[in-house]
């Protein structure tokens, strides 16, 4: 093992919930550099990059903070009528 695993930045797995993992983020996209980041983050081996895990986790958590108590709309199929209501409407 390499001594610099020791002397490091340590490595954490990226959590949209915490509010400080989010100004991580914010900052590297601001100044283009993971450099003051004091940490590095951990990619599982299902995602390609980190710059796109960590958005597709962002728009998962945004997605439910937003809609969470969301009432739910009716599709656009289910406010469709068949020709046959029309019919039993005017019968």
């Amino acid at each position: 093992m390499s001594r610099l695993a020791f002397i490091g930045r340590p490595w954490v797995a990226f959590e949209a919930t915490d509010p400080q993992h989010r100004a991580w983020f914010a900052e590297f996209r601001k100044l283009g550099t993971w450099g003051r980041c004091p940490v590095r983050f951990i990619i599982p081996d299902d995602h390609g990059d980190l710059i796109t895990m960590i958005q597709r986790r962002l728009i998962d958590f945004y997605i439910e903070q937003e809609f969470r108590h969301a009432v739910r709309v009716p599709t656009v199929a289910a406010l469709q009528h068949s020709p046959f209501d029309i019919d039993r409407r005017t019968a």
